[in-house]
C-alpha cells in the first residue's frame, strides 16, 4: 500500500474515466445502497464519510451486515474498487447477485485487519443481465471490532489499467524500500524532484505518472517495485504501457507477474540496445506491448533495480489491457482440462503403453456392503490394475496422459485406492516423461498414504521446460506381493496446487465440503432428537458409517451417530435461506448409508414453515459413498433440509458430504446404485 504522504502527491482532479452507477463516496447518503432487513444494518457516519457495521455491546454474539447496491446494468467489462477497513477482527466479502439465481457469485473476501484504509480491486465481467453488488461485513465479537467502507468506485475497463490521474492510483501500490521507491509525478509541482517529464496521458506537467529515481540508492542492486492489484478472474491478452528510462547502464527495468504464493515469472525486460542516452532528462515515451497469461490470480510487478545513486530514473504511465493477444501468432492459453478424466465415458485422452504385458482396465463395480464403487458417483467407472483376475507373476502397468506444453506450472490431482495388501511404494507412482526423450522420466509423486480401501485424494505440483506427458505407473513384482490399485477422477489445472486449493469452493457458491466448517448449515434444535456431528475418520461404532470422508479420504464430513438415539428418532440439518428462482435448481450431494440397522435419509424443501419431500432413501445401501442428484424449483424464499432417521439398531449411522447447490436443471440424471452382494466387474 502506498504510504499516505505519497498518495497526497496525486491531486484530486476530475476522474479521467467517468464513474459508473454503483459508485459511492457516502458523503451525504448511501447512493441507493440499502441494508438487507434480515441482517444487522450498516450505519452511515455522516461526520466520517463512511458506512460501517460494528460489534454489539453487551453479550458477545456474531452479527452480519449485508449491503445491497441498486440494480446495475453494465454490459461492458468494469472494475470495482473498494476502500475499506477491518478494525479489530472480522471479515468482508463482496459478491455479485444476478436476478433469478439463488446463489451469489463470490468476487473477493478478506479477513485482514488494519489501522488504515485499504484499497482492493475486483473485475466485473461483462454481463447481459442486471445484477447487484452484495457486501457482507462480519465484525468480530470482541469490543471495538468493526467493518467499514469509505468508498465504492466502479469504472469501465480492467482493474490492471491505470493512467494514475486519480488519488487511489487504481489500487497500484509501492512495495516499500528504505532508499528507492515509486512516487507520483506530475500535478504541477514536485516535492522531491523538479525535472519530472510531461506525463503521457495529457503530455503536460499537470497530468500524473509514476516514477522511481536512484538519487537515494545506497547499496548495490537497490530494487523498487510498483505492484498492480491482484487479479480476481482469469486474464489473458495484451498488456500495454508507456515508459521512459535514463542511464541505461545504471538500472535494470523488468515486468513480472507474481502469484498468490509470491512466485515471479518474467514477462518483459527493457532492451538497452534501442534506447538513447537522455543524460539528465527524460523526453521520449516508449510504448511496450507484452502478452499476459494469468489463468489464476496474479499481480503485475514493475521492477527497477539500480547499481548506484547515479543509476538514473524510470517512469511509467498509461497501463492498459486488451483481451486480444498482442501477437496474432501467440498460442491461446492452454486448457489443462484436456488432461482431466473421470473415466465415466472412456479413457478420455489417456492411453495404454502398448509395449507392456499388463494394462489398466476400465471397470465398474456394483457398490455393496463388501466393495467400494468408484469415486465419481459410487456406481460409475474407474481404472484398475493388478487385479487378482490376472495371474501373471510380475508386470508393469503404464497409463500415459496427453502432451502438456512446457514452461508452465501445473497442479495434478487424482484419487487412488489400494485394494488388497500391496502397500509398497511400487503400488503407484507418477512420472513426467519428456516428449523428445521418451526414455527420460522424472518421478513427481509416489504412494505414501495407506489408503485402507478408501479413495484418497493426492496432488503434485510440477513444471517442465519442454512439452511432457504425465505417466501413472504401477509395478507388480510377484503374485504374492500384489493386490490391486484403483485410479479415478484425474484433474489437471494451471498453477501451484497450494494456490488453487480453494478455487473450487470459490467457484461454486453453494458448495460445502465441510473441510473448514458447516458453511452456514445449522441444526434444527427444536425438533431434533440427536445431533449432526462434524467428524474426521471412521465413526465410533463398528460395521457402520464411513471410514473417511468423500472429499479427500482424510478430511471431514457430517454424520448422525445412532448410539444415543432411539429407533425412529430423527435429526435435521437446515441450509441458510435461499432466494426464489425463475428456473429449476440442482442439488447434488454424497451420502453414506452402511450398517445392518440403517434407517432413512430424506431431503425436504422448507417454504413458509411447511416441508415438502424431494428425495428419500431407506435401509443399508453400500460401504461406498454414493451420489444423489435432486432437481427442484421454488418461487419463494426456501431452505433445504437434510433429515436422518435412526433405524432399528446402533448400526444405523448416516453421513453426508460434498453438497453442491447450483442453478439447474441438473446436468445428468441420478445414477441409482444397485445394492447387492456381487463384485462383478463389467
Amino acid at each position: 500500500m502506498l504510504p499516505f504522504y505519497l498518495l497526497t502527491f496525486a491531486a484530486t482532479i476530475q476522474a479521467h474515466n467517468q464513474l459508473l452507477p454503483g459508485s459511492c463516496n457516502f458523503e451525504s447518503d448511501t447512493c441507493g445502497y440499502t441494508s438487507d432487513a434480515d441482517f444487522t444494518s450498516w450505519t452511515l457516519h455522516k461526520d466520517g464519510r463512511f458506512v460501517a457495521v460494528e460489534a454489539e455491546t453487551g453479550p458477545q454474539r456474531e452479527i452480519t451486515g449485508v449491503l445491497l447496491s441498486p440494480a446495475l446494468e453494465q454490459d461492458e467489462w468494469s472494475c470495482l474498487r473498494l476502500v475499506y477497513q477491518i478494525s479489530g477482527s472480522g471479515s468482508l466479502e463482496v459478491l455479485q447477485r444476478t436476478e433469478g439465481k439463488s446463489f451469489d457469485k463470490p468476487l473477493w473476501n478478506s479477513q485482514a485487519s488494519s489501522d488504515s484504509w485499504i484499497i482492493s480491486s475486483m473485475d466485473l465481467q461483462n454481463s447481459t443481465e442486471p445484477y447487484r453488488v452484495v457486501i457482507e461485513g462480519k465484525p468480530g465479537v470482541s469490543a471495538g471490532s468493526s467493518v467499514a467502507i469509505f468508498e465504492i468506485h466502479i469504472s469501465s475497463g480492467y482493474c490492471l489499467e491505470c493512467d494514475f490521474e486519480e488519488s487511489h492510483l487504481c489500487g497500484y501500490s509501492n512495495q516499500w524500500n528504505a532508499n528507492v521507491n515509486w512516487y507520483v509525478g506530475g500535478g504541477g509541482g514536485q516535492l522531491l524532484h523538479n525535472n519530472i517529464p510531461n506525463d503521457h496521458t495529457y503530455n503536460n506537467k499537470t497530468g500524473h505518472l509514476m516514477y522511481v529515481d536512484s538519487i537515494y540508492a545506497k547499496t548495490f542492486k537497490e530494487v523498487a517495485k510498483l505492484v498492480s492489484p491482484m487479479t480476481t478472474v482469469p486474464m489473458s491478452g495484451c498488456l500495454s504501457f508507456q515508459y521512459q528510462r535514463s542511464e541505461r547502464r545504471g538500472n535494470q527495468f523488468s515486468v513480472y507477474t507474481r502469484d498468490q504464493l509470491g512466485q515471479y515469472q518474467e514477462l518483459w525486460r527493457a532492451d538497452t540496445e534501442i534506447l538513447s542516452d537522455w543524460s539528465e532528462t527524460l523526453e521520449e515515451w516508449i510504448a511496450v506491448q507484452v502478452d499476459l497469461k494469468a489463468p489464476y490470480s496474479a499481480q503485475v510487478v514493475f521492477e527497477v533495480s539500480f547499481n548506484s545513486p547515479r543509476g538514473g530514473r524510470v517512469a511509467v504511465d498509461d497501463i492498459s489491457f486488451s483481451p486480444e493477444f498482442c501477437n496474432t501468432e501467440t498460442e491461446p492459453t492452454f486448457d489443462p482440462s484436456i488432461a482431466s478424466c473421470d473415466f465415466e465415458s472412456g479413457f478420455c485422452r489417456y492411453a495404454q503403453d502398448q509395449g507392456m504385458l499388463s494394462s489398466w482396465r476400465r471397470v465398474s463395480v456394483k457398490p455393496n456392503i463388501f466393495r467400494n464403487g468408484d469415486h465419481t458417483t459410487g456406481a460409475g467407472y474407474f481404472l484398475l490394475a493388478h487385479s487378482r483376475l490376472s495371474a501373471r507373476s510380475g508386470y508393469v502397468s503404464r497409463l500415459i496422459g496427453p502432451t502438456l506444453p512446457g514452461n508452465m506450472k501445473y497442479c495434478l490431482r487424482f484419487y487412488y485406492s489400494l485394494r488388497g495388501f500391496n502397500q509398497t511404494d511400487q503400488a503407484l507412482a507418477v512420472y513426467l516423461q519428456q516428449q523428445q526423450q521418451s526414455s527420460s522420466q522424472e518421478k513427481i509423486w509416489t504412494q505414501g498414504e495407506r489408503s485402507r480401501g478408501l479413495w484418497i485424494m493426492t496432488e503434485a505440483t510440477f513444471q517442465t521446460s519442454q512439452p511432457a506427458k504425465v505417466v501413472f505407473v504401477s509395478t507388480c513384482r510377484s503374485f504374492w506381493d500384489c493386490g490391486s490399485v484403483a485410479l479415478d477422477d484425474i484433474s489437471v489445472s494451471l498453477g501451484d496446487c497450494e494456490m488453487t486449493a480453494g478455487l473450487l469452493a470459490l467457484s461454486l457458491p453453494g458448495h460445502c465440503d465441510f473441510e473448514a466448517g458447516l458453511c452456514g448449515y445449522t441444526q434444527d434444535k427444536q425438533s431434533d432428537d440427536g445431533d449432526w456431528e462434524w467428524r474426521r475418520g471412521s465413526t465410533p461404532t463398528s460395521y457402520t458409517g464411513p471410514r473417511g470422508d468423500h472429499t479427500t479420504g482424510l478430511g471431514y464430513y457430517l454424520h448422525v451417530e445412532a448410539t444415543p438415539m432411539l429407533s425412529g428418532q430423527s435429526v435435521r440439518l437446515l441450509s441458510r435461506p435461499l432466494r426464489a428462482s425463475r428456473g429449476p435448481q440442482c442439488l447434488r450431494f454424497y451420502y453414506h448409508m452402511y450398517g445392518s440397522g440403517t434407517g432413512q435419509l430424506g431431503i425436504h424443501l422448507r417454504k413458509d414453515g411447511k416441508d415438502a419431500l424431494l428425495w428419500q432413501l431407506s435401509g443399508e445401501q453400500s460401504i461406498a459413498w454414493l451420489r444423489a442428484t435432486v432437481e427442484y424449483q421454488s418461487d419463494g424464499q426456501h431452505q433445504i433440509v437434510f433429515e436422518a432417521t435412526r433405524g432399528s439398531s446402533v448400526r444405523s449411522d448416516i453421513a453426508i458430504d460434498d453438497i453442491i447447490l447450483e442453478g439447474g436443471p441438473c446436468p445428468e440424471m441420478e445414477i441409482k446404485a444397485t445394492v447387492g452382494t456381487s463384485n462383478d466387474i463389467e
